[in-house]
Order: structure tokens, then C-alpha cells, then sequence
């Protein structure tokens, strides 16, 4: 079997798609279709664990480092931060080189960054090689739904996305678990050097069976200033939603960077309709389907990952649970994308991904709304069926969402259709937690005061006060060392009360996300360029 890759006769847009998607195929099992899938989700799994497992271990980081929370919360806000400023160009650069050598690069870097992590011996170091995280792992998610894009034909394609989809659900949700584990049992340097061995399982099989794929139109320069126009307008968007907490939604600096944002993405418009290869040709938002996916998706990473965020300290906070046992209690909803992921994908293949989509959004609304019902009592049944239904709704939405997409988009644009994708997810879960941590911040405070004095405890300085409240925001009762147990007792049914009010208030702006999203989901419809990636004859 040869690897090298031919050129398309066919462009995407032809009436007869080609026959391998700019590929040869041959005897062996380079380019197979579903090794290739097995492959990818390896690299993928790396990136998808890290974006929740890291949370576990930050506090033995902080404890071993000498860490302040600041600096805490920038080991995970420098990941993303980089991870979603990168994303497009990330994709483009597959786009130009060839999708294979960006995922082997991204792996290879992700790992070795990983690796550094955990020899760190000062906070500074851990936050850069975060950064270098964030950067590598841009490089390799683009690039694996190019492979798929370009390896599966359209009618295993939604198969295809609906295991990967999987392999991301599980691992963001079983993040927590296997962290709670190595770093109680081994250490929080572990969580970092299990992606090492990973990283050499994926390498080892991408170099055996990854094939290159390259479409006819694929672009041949950099649009340079449009790359630094989107990543500027990008930073500013994130770097607004990661500071909005601390500096406060009506500060002069928040708005400031939210208004360099709409004038970089502004500018960034203007000159991509004047350079001759474009970083994003806006005609591509011209489809209605893709432009209505991409909403879709930011949609569903709001309701999804900003009502997330509360889950894991309701249980862990409210509940009590170590986050082992907080992990245990949301496999429901692991559980339910890894079974309705491929089921998502077959269905969408047979009836087209509008019923799926707006379904599985109806269910997520639905969901989101019987966790606003959780009580301070409520137990794990109750739990369970609210987890499950979440997961049964999200399933055909990043499987729907995904297809939608990459299927829409030219095949030489592939990767950055699928660094549009991840994108629009990264800032969803970004504006989802900024925004319903807003809601619940805001109900806190002018719930605590309240509350407080109907509990005949003492009043509260303003300075108490505020730290009182930052501490319910995550549940936590702000109980002082020596405290009376009469008095510890009155004060933790207070904080966990008013904890509770506000979750219930965060969980209903997402279930109202989540029901426009209902809406959004009717405009979208199978990819009008899936055949042009599709053919390899392995399957």
C-alpha cells in the first residue's frame, strides 16, 4: 500500500463525487476507514480528557506548587484560552499540508507538552506548557474530522462522527473519574504523564495507517493578516468571558475587550472578501445548514457545559461525595453518549440530522429543567434520570451538529469547517460558564443576605459578606475555624440553600438556550458536499 496521495479529477462542488477523496487506496490497512476512526479517537481522547481531568488535580497542584487560585485557574483558562484561538488556523494549516502530518505534529506535541507538565516544579512552567497544550491539541482535533471527512464514504460518515462524538463524550465525562483516581492514589503528576504512553499509541498508528488526503482546490499561501485579524478577535472574545467574573460584566475592561472583538471579527470580514485565498471564504457561511449548525453547536456547549460546571460542585460540595464518587454519579449521562452517539449516527444517516437534532436539543432543555428541580436532599435516582436524559439529548447534537458542519463545507476546506466546529464549542462552553456563572453569582448575592438573617445568624460586614458569597457560588459553607456545631449546621443549610436557588435559576437559562436551540435545529440539513470526501473502498 503506498501512501502517496493523488489529486481529485472531481472538485467538491462536481455532480459525480470522486471515487477515494483524493486518495489510492490499497492492500493494506493504511487509509482503512475504521482503523482510521480507531486511530484518531486515541489522539482525540488525550485532548477530550484533559479538558476536565486537569480540574481534579489542581488542588494538589496548588498544595505541592504553592499556587494562589489565580494562578490555579489559569492552568485551566490558558488551555482553552489557546486551545480556541487556534482552532481555524489549526484546521487551515491541515487543509495545506495535508490532515495526517498535522495530527502526527499534534499528537506528538500535545504528549510531549504533557510529559513537561508533569517535571514542572514551579506553577509558571505548568501554565506555559498549558498554553503548549492548548496549541498542539488545536492542531490535532481539526485535523482528525478531516480524516474522517475525507475517508468515510456519506453514507458511514454519521457512524463515523457519532463514535468519535462518543469517544469525546465519555472522555470529558470520565475525566473526573480517572483524575479523582491517579491523583488519589499516585499523584497529579500522573494525570499529565498518562497522555505520554497515549500519545506513543497514536503516533505508532497513525504513522501505520493514517493516509494523507489532499483535495484538488486545497489552498496553497496563508492569508497572514487574516490569521492574526481572527486570532486577535478571538482572544479578545475568550480573554472578556474568562475575566468577566473577576473584573465584573459592567467593567470598562470587560467591554472594552468585547468591543476589540466585534472590531477584529469586523475587520477580519472586510479583508477576507479582498485577499485571493482567504483564511475562511465567507461564502461558506452562505449555506444556511453549516451557518445554523455552528449556532447550534455554541447553543448546545452554553446549556450543556455552563450547566456542567454546577453539577460537579453540587455533588461534591452540597452532596459531599469525593470526586470519585461525583464522577461515579454522572456516568448516566457517559453512559448515554457512548450508547446514543453511534445510534445518533445511524439515525441521522436514515432520516437527516433536522428530527435528530431538534429532538436531541428538546430532551437537553428538558434535562436542564429537571435539574432545576435538585434539592439539597435529592438522591441518586432522581439524579441519575436527569444525567441520562441529558446525555440521550447531547448525543445526536454533536453527532447532528458535527456532520452538519464538515458535510456542508467544500472537501479542501474540511479542516477548517472542523475547526469551525471546535470553536463554536469551545466558546459556547466559555460563554456558558461565564454567563450562568453570572446568573448564579447574581442570585447568590441577592439571595444570601436574606436567608442569612432569616437563619437568626449575625449580620455580616460588607467584606464578610462578599467573601460568603464567593464561597456558596460553589457550594461551599463559609464556616470559620471554631465555630459553634449548632451554629456551623445553620450556616451550611444556608449556604447550600442559596447555592441551590441559584443553580436552579442557571439550569433554567440553559434550558432556555437549549429550547432555542430547538429552533435553530430546523434549519439545518444533510451535508450537500459529503459525497466529495467519501469512497475509500475498505469498508
Amino acid at each position: 500500500m503506498t501512501s502517496q496521495t493523488t489529486i481529485d479529477k472531481a472538485g467538491p462542488g462536481d455532480a459525480t463525487p470522486p471515487g477515494a477523496s483524493g486518495t489510492t487506496p490499497g492492500k493494506g490497512l493504511r487509509g482503512h476507514p475504521w482503523f482510521t476512526l480507531v486511530t484518531v479517537a486515541v489522539g482525540v481522547m488525550m485532548v477530550a480528557l484533559d479538558g476536565t481531568i486537569v480540574a481534579i488535580a489542581n488542588p494538589a497542584i496548588a498544595k505541592d506548587l504553592g499556587a494562589t487560585f489565580a494562578e490555579v485557574q489559569w492552568i485551566t483558562n490558558a488551555y482553552f484560552l489557546a486551545l480556541a484561538v487556534s482552532l481555524i488556523t489549526a484546521g487551515k494549516l491541515g487543509d495545506r499540508f495535508g490532515h495526517r502530518q498535522t495530527f502526527l505534529i499534534g499528537v506528538v506535541g500535545f504528549a510531549a507538552a504533557s510529559g513537561a507538565i508533569g517535571l514542572s516544579d514551579s506553577i509558571a512552567l505548568v501554565i506555559v506548557f498549558r498554553v503548549f497544550q492548548g496549541l498542539f491539541g488545536a492542531l490535532l482535533m481539526p485535523a482528525a474530522l478531516g480524516l474522517l471527512r475525507a475517508t468515510f464514504p456519506a453514507e458511514k460518515l454519521n457512524m463515523a462522527i457519532g463514535i468519535w462524538g462518543m469517544v469525546i463524550g465519555a472522555s470529558t465525562a470520565g475525566g473526573p473519574i480517572l483524575g479523582g483516581v491517579l491523583v488519589e492514589h499516585v499523584s497529579w503528576q500522573s494525570v499529565f504523564f498518562i497522555n505520554v504512553p497515549v500519545g506513543v499509541l497514536a503516533v505508532a498508528l497513525g504513522a501505520w495507517i493514517l493516509l494523507d488526503h489532499r483535495a484538488k482546490n486545497a489552498p496553497r499561501s496563508f492569508d497572514l493578516l487574516g490569521i492574526a485579524l481572527l486570532s486577535g478577535a478571538m482572544f479578545c472574545l475568550v480573554w472578556a468571558l474568562i475575566k468577566a467574573p473577576e473584573w465584573g460584566w459592567g467593567a470598562g475592561s470587560t467591554w472594552g475587550f468585547v468591543f476589540a472583538s466585534v472590531a477584529g471579527f469586523a475587520a477580519f470580514a472586510v479583508w477576507e472578501t479582498k485577499v485571493k485565498e482567504p483564511l475562511i471564504p465567507l461564502a461558506l457561511f452562505r449555506s444556511v445548514p453549516l451557518s445554523a449548525g455552528v449556532v447550534l453547536m455554541v447553543l448546545m456547549a452554553i446549556a450543556f457545559m455552563g450547566g456542567l460546571f454546577f453539577v460537579t460542585f453540587y455533588l461534591q460540595n452540597v452532596h459531599g461525595m469525593s470526586p470519585v464518587d461525583a464522577g461515579l454519579h454522572l456516568l448516566p449521562l457517559t453512559g448515554m453518549m457512548i450508547v446514543g452517539s453511534p445510534l445518533a449516527g445511524v439515525m441521522i444517516t436514515k432520516v437527516g440530522p433536522r428530527i435528530p437534532l431538534a429532538g436531541g436539543m428538546a430532551f437537553t432543555a428538558l434535562a436542564m429543567y429537571g435539574m432545576s428541580t435538585l434539592e439539597t436532599d435529592t438522591g441518586s435516582g432522581v439524579m441519575s434520570l436527569w444525567f441520562a436524559l441529558l446525555g440521550f439529548g447531547l448525543a445526536p447534537v454533536m453527532v447532528g451538529a458535527t456532520e452538519v458542519i464538515v458535510g456542508n463545507a467544500p472537501l479542501e476546506l474540511s479542516g477548517v469547517a472542523g475547526g469551525l466546529q471546535q470553536a463554536a464549542m469551545q466558546v459556547g462552553g466559555s460563554l456558558g460558564t461565564a454567563v450562568l456563572g453570572a446568573v448564579m453569582a447574581s442570585k447568590v448575592d441577592s439571595d444570601l443576605e436574606g436567608n442569612w438573617a432569616e437563619a437568626g445568624l449575625p449580620p455580616l460586614t460588607p467584606e464578610q459578606a462578599g467573601q460568603a458569597s464567593e464561597a456558596v457560588q460553589v457550594g461551599v459553607a463559609p464556616v470559620a475555624e471554631g465555630t459553634p456545631a449548632a451554629i456551623a449546621a445553620k450556616i451550611t443549610d444556608v449556604a447550600h440553600d442559596t447555592f441551590i436557588s441559584g443553580m436552579s435559576l442557571a439550569s433554567l437559562v440553559a434550558a432556555g438556550v437549549a429550547a432555542v436551540a430547538v429552533l435553530v435545529a430546523f434549519l439545518t440539513k444533510r451535508g450537500a458536499n459529503a459525497e466529495a470526501g467519501a469512497g475509500v473502498g475498505h469498508i
